[in-house]
C-alpha cells in the first residue's frame, strides 16, 4: 500500500505558515471524510431496513400463502395441486424467514456498527481536536500581543516576569494540541482506510453466509420438489398458450362475419323463424307505468322455465317470476308507436304484460314458443316432437292435400260415438277413391273468422238476398229452460269459423280444424276468447263468463256434423245448417278449444239430439229417462267427474272447468 501524507510534529512548536498550510490541506481531506461517512451511512442503513422490511415481507407472505385455501373462489375447482404446492412454500418461505432474520443481525454488527463507531469516535476526536488547537492558538497569540506591549525605559521586572510566564504556558498548551491535533490528523488517514473496508467485509461475509445456509438447507431437498412444480407451470403455460392461440382464431372467426349480425333487424325481410320452440330466452323492453299517463321501457333479460315467464336484471344472481303462461294467451299490440309489441293475457281475460322484441325474428319466436307454453306442451314425454307435429299439422293447410286417404297418413281418422254406432259396431273402410277432395268440403280461399260476434256466413255474398240470421241467434224471446232435460257447461277458447259445402261427413270438421289453426299459426293469431258453451237438450248456447250474457246460440237440430280431434283431444268442431232463402242452406263449421276432452261435449251434444227424437215419442223419452241417471231437480246427469265442475261454473263464471 502507498505510503501515507503525514504531518511533521516537529514543526508544532514552530507553527510556520507551510505548516498551517499543510494543516489546511489535512483539515479540508478530514471534512470531506467526515461527509463522505455520513452518506455512506445513510446506505448502508438503508441496506439494513430493507433487510428488516424482508424479514417482515418474507413473514407476511408466508401467512398469505397459508389463506389461499380459506379462500372461497366461485372457479376453485381443481385448486387442490396449487394448495399443497403454495402450503409447501409457505413452509420454505418461514425458513428462509430465519435465515434473512440472521442475515439482518449480522448486517447490524459487522456494516453498520463499524462504520458508526467511526464516525462517532474518530472524526468526532478530530473534530475537537481542531476546536481545541484554535482556542490555543488564540491564547498564544493574546498573550504574544500582551508581551510585545511591555515598556522599555519603565521596565518593571515583577511584570515582565508574569507576562513571560504567561506565554511560556500559552505556547506550551499551543504545542500540546497541536500534537495532539497532529496525530490525530495523521492517524485518520489510516483509520479512514479500515473504516472503508471493514463495513463491506461485513456486508460480503454476512451474505455469503447466508447464501450457503440457504443452499445448504433447500439444494437437496427442494430439487425434486421444484421440478415438479416448474413440470407444472410449464404445463399451464403450454395449456395457456393453446388455449390463447384458439381463442385467437375463435375470436377471428367470430370478427370475420359481416356487420349483419350487429345490426338490429338485418332480415327483417326473410327471417328464419323457429316455431316450434318450447324455451325462449333474450332481452325484451318491459313496459312500466309510471304514471296515470307517463310509462317507461326497461330491457331486461327474459327466459321462460317450464310454464313460467321469468326476468332477471343484470347484476341479478338469479330470476324471479313475472308471468305464468299456462293457459295464457298472446297477440301482437300497437303500443305507443313501437315495432315489434305483444301483449300476454292472463287465463281470465286480463290484460297481462306488454314486451317489445328487439327485431321481427325476436318477435315471431317469442310469441310462438309462449303460445306453445300456455297448450303446456312442456309436460308431455317429448315437448319438442309435440311441438313440430303440432305446427306441422298446422301448416299443412297452405300444401294441396289431393285426398282423405293422404291425409290420413298424416292424422289418424276421428268418429264420434254416434258415427260408429250407425255402422253396426264395426269400422267399414273407406276406398280412397270414395273419399271426398278437400275442395268439395271447403272452396278454396274462404275466408276464415277469429272472432265470435259474427257467424262464418256473414262473410259470404254480400250481395246475395233473403234475410240475415241475425249475429247472436236471438229474437228477443228468451227461451224457457225450465222444463229443459239436459244442461251441460263446458269451458271452451273459440278459434274460428268458415264457411264450408258439405256435412255428409265429419272430415270436413277434420279439415277446417286444420285450415284455422294454420291460419292462425303463420299469422301469428294467438289471442282466444274464453266462453261458456252451455249444452241442452235444444241447442248449444255460448255465454261470457264475465257478464252471463249469451253470444250466440245454435239450435241443436241444425247441429248436422261434431266430432272431436283424436290426437289433441281438447279440440272440438260441429257444423250448423241454416237456411238463409227457401231452398238454400248455408252451412258453417265451428271449431273450439276446450279445458276437457272434446268427446265428453260430443257425447252430451249426441244426447241433446237423442233427447229430441224421443220427445218425438213419449215412450221413447220415458225409456231413455229410465235408462240414464237423472239429478235430483230431473235433469240428465251425464258424467260423474264433471258435476263438480258444473256447479262450480254456474256458481261463479269467470272459474273454468278442469276435467
Amino acid at each position: 500500500m502507498p505510503a501515507v501524507d503525514k504531518l511533521r510534529l516537529e514543526d508544532a512548536l514552530q507553527d510556520s505558515p507551510q505548516t498551517r498550510s499543510l494543516l489546511s490541506v489535512f483539515e479540508e481531506d478530514a471534512g470531506t471524510l467526515t461527509e463522505y461517512t455520513n452518506q455512506l451511512l445513510q446506505a448502508m442503513q438503508r441496506v439494513y431496513g430493507a433487510q428488516n422490511e424482508m424479514c417482515l415481507a418474507t413473514q407476511q407472505l408466508s401467512k398469505q400463502l397459508l389463506a389461499y385455501e380459506k379462500q372461497n373462489f366461485a372457479l376453485g375447482k381443481g385448486d387442490e395441486e396449487v394448495i399443497s404446492s403454495l402450503q409447501y412454500f409457505s413452509k420454505v418461505v418461514d425458513e428462509l424467514n430465519i435465515l434473512h432474520t440472521e442475515l439482518a443481525k449480522q448486517l447490524a454488527d459487522t456494516m453498520v456498527l463499524p462504520i458508526i463507531q467511526f464516525r462517532e469516535k474518530d472524526l468526532t476526536e478530530v473534530s475537537t481536536l481542531k476546536d481545541l488547537f484554535s482556542l490555543a492558538s488564540n491564547e498564544h497569540d493574546v498573550s504574544m500581543a500582551k508581551y510585545s506591549r511591555l515598556p522599555k525605559k519603565r521596565e518593571n521586572e515583577k511584570l515582565k516576569a508574569e507576562v513571560a510566564k504567561e506565554v511560556a504556558s500559552a505556547r506550551r498548551k499551543q504545542h500540546l494540541s497541536s500534537l495532539q491535533y497532529y496525530c490525530a490528523l495523521n492517524a485518520l488517514q489510516y483509520r479512514k482506510r479500515i473504516a472503508m473496508m471493514e463495513p463491506m467485509l461485513g456486508y460480503t461475509r454476512s451474505q455469503i453466509n447466508f447464501f450457503k445456509k440457504g443452499a445448504e438447507m433447500f439444494s437437496k431437498k427442494m430439487d425434486g420438489f421444484l421440478s415438479s412444480v416448474s413440470n407444472m407451470v410449464q404445463s399451464v403455460q403450454e395449456e395457456l398458450d393453446s388455449e390463447a392461440e384458439a381463442m385467437r382464431v375463435s375470436q377471428q372467426d367470430l370478427l370475420s362475419v359481416g356487420e349483419s349480425i350487429y345490426t338490429p333487424d338485418f332480415d327483417a325481410a326473410s327471417p328464419y323463424i323457429n316455431r316450434n320452440l318450447i324455451q325462449k330466452a333474450g332481452y325484451l323492453n318491459l313496459r312500466n307505468k309510471t304514471g296515470l299517463v307517463t310509462t317507461t321501457w326497461d330491457r331486461l333479460y327474459f327466459f321462460t322455465q317450464g310454464g313460467n315467464l321469468m326476468c332477471q336484471p343484470r347484476g341479478a344472481v338469479a330470476g324471479g317470476l313475472i308471468q305464468d303462461l299456462d293457459n295464457c294467451s298472446v297477440m301482437a299490440v300497437d303500443c305507443e308507436d313501437r315495432r315489434y309489441c305483444f301483449q300476454i293475457t292472463t287465463p281470465t281475460g286480463k290484460p297481462g304484460i306488454t314486451l317489445q322484441a328487439e327485431g321481427k325474428k325476436e318477435y315471431e319466436e317469442w310469441i310462438c314458443a309462449i303460445n306453445n307454453i300456455s297448450r303446456q306442451i312442456y309436460l308431455t314425454d317429448n315437448p319438442e316432437a309435440v311441438a313440430i307435429r303440432l305446427n306441422q299439422t298446422a301448416l299443412q293447410a297452405v300444401t294441396p292435400i289431393t285426398s282423405f286417404g293422404k291425409k290420413q297418413e298424416i292424422l289418424s281418422p276421428s268418429q264420434n260415438v254416434k258415427n260408429v254406432e250407425m255402422q253396426n259396431d264395426r269400422m267399414v273402410p273407406q276406398e280412397s277413391d270414395s273419399i271426398p277432395e278437400s275442395t268439395e268440403l271447403i272452396a278454396p280461399g274462404t275466408p276464415i273468422q277469429f272472432d265470435i260476434v259474427l257467424p262464418a256466413t256473414e262473410f259470404l255474398d254480400q250481395n246475395r238476398g233473403g234475410r240475415r240470421t241475425n249475429p247472436f241467434g236471438e229474437d228477443g224471446q228468451e227461451e224457457d229452460e225450465a222444463d229443459s232435460l239436459l244442461q251441460q257447461m263446458f269451458v271452451v277458447r273459440f278459434l274460428g269459423s268458415m264457411a264450408v259445402k258439405s256435412d255428409d261427413t265429419v272430415e270436413v270438421i277434420y279439415e277446417a280444424m286444420r285450415q284455422v289453426l294454420a291460419a292462425r299459426a303463420i299469422h301469428n293469431i294467438f289471442r282466444t276468447a274464453e266462453s261458456h258453451l252451455l249444452v241442452t237438450s235444444s241447442d248449444l248456447k255460448l255465454i261470457d263468463p264475465q257478464t252471463q250474457v249469451t253470444r250466440t246460440s245454435f239450435e241443436l237440430a241444425s247441429v248436422t256434423q261434431f266430432a272431436a280431434h283424436q290426437e289433441n283431444k281438447r279440440l272440438i268442431g260441429f257444423v250448423v245448417c241454416t237456411s238463409e232463402s227457401p231452398g238454400e242452406d248455408s252451412m258453417s263449421a265451428y271449431v273450439f278449444e276446450s279445458n276437457t276432452e272434446g268427446e265428453k261435449i260430443c257425447y252430451a251434444i249426441n244426447l241433446g239430439k237423442e233427447i229430441i227424437e224421443a220427445r218425438k215419442d213419449p215412450e221413447a223419452l220415458a225409456q231413455l229417462m229410465s235408462s240414464m241417471p237423472l239429478t235430483n231437480d230431473g235433469k240428465f246427469k251425464l258424467l260423474n267427474e264433471q258435476s263438480e265442475e258444473n256447479n262450480t261454473v254456474h256458481g261463479d263464471g269467470d272459474q273454468e272447468s278442469e276435467a
